[in-house]
């Protein structure tokens, strides 16, 4: 994997755009920089799957960011580029719901891809739509494929890769991807890792939709147990995760703190990138 993240890590960043017309049904607010789009988990799967209808020749990219993600791309500017970059991005989290109560915004959704990917299968079954995974270890990807077929029988598994892969195995899997008729493709390999991939191969891809899932394919997997929803409703997911990910301790019990202290930095200059409601 160190090789995949020595490459993906050097990223050319093309200039910051972001298509109006892909986000129109959602206000979108600044968060350390990062274009948020909030939407509803009904207006969002309507959103992807307008994105799949369009068969307008081009990938449109979905990334979903955290509290997490939002400090790397402070930490690093080439990456909240890359995020941008995207047509839309989702906020997911307790972090990213206090941010934007700070600005004066009530998000409608907490749109987590262990959630949003599950309602888009269902809001869209039976209409003869295929999908394809990309990521984590060969092990975790084949079972979550296994349970992502047995879970969502109205989509079609049309493939699956593990996501230890260089740039030249990279030109492959695209190929395949391409090859499948896949009108979603979902790939998780973490931040910054797939949003930098995605990103890369952009153009190279002919799949509709793509979208960052994070750690989804190690709940599918059954590596992560989900956390009841009454935690989720109180904001403590990240907690269940992290006695189940002690190794992540850095990211929650050092990361947190910095991410509420860089928005109280930021608030002004995010309010000055928000769009008035």
């Amino acid at each position: 994997m160190s090789e995949a993240i020595g490459a993906l890590s050097t990223a050319t960043v093309a200039p910051a755009a972001q298509s109006a017309s892909e986000s129109s049904t959602g206000r979108t607010l600044s968060v350390l920089g990062v274009r948020i789009t909030d939407m509803s988990m009904h207006d969002a799967t309507d959103h992807i799957d307008r994105l799949v209808k369009r068969h307008d020749d081009r990938t449109h990219s979905i990334y979903i960011v955290n509290a997490h993600t939002l400090n790397l791309a402070t930490d690093e500017p080439a990456f909240r580029e890359v995020l941008n970059s995207a047509g839309t991005v989702f906020g997911d989290g307790t972090g990213v719901r206090w941010v934007a109560r700070q600005r004066g915004i009530r998000l409608r959704d907490n749109l987590v891809g262990t959630d949003l990917v599950p309602e888009l299968f269902a809001a869209t079954a039976g209409q003869g739509r295929r999908y394809y995974l990309v990521g984590a270890d060969p092990d975790t990807i084949r079972r979550a494929a296994q349970t992502a077929q047995e879970r969502f029988p109205g989509w079609t598994l049309a493939g699956f890769h593990h996501g230890y892969i260089n740039n030249t195995q990279s030109a492959s899997v695209v190929q395949r991807v391409n090859a499948s008729g896949a009108d979603v493709l979902l790939v998780g390999m973490g931040n910054p890792l797939q949003e930098q991939w995605i990103h890369r191969h952009e153009h190279a891809l002919r799949v509709p939709v793509v979208i960052g899932v994070g750690g989804l394919f190690d709940h599918w997997a059954g590596n992560i147990r989900r956390a009841p929803r009454w935690v989720r409703w109180l904001g403590y997911e990240w907690v269940q995760l992290l006695l189940q990910q002690p190794k992540k301790w850095r990211r929650y019990l050092l990361g947190n703190p910095k991410f509420l202290l860089r928005i109280t930095a930021a608030r002004r200059s995010d309010l000055r990138q928000t769009p008035s409601a």
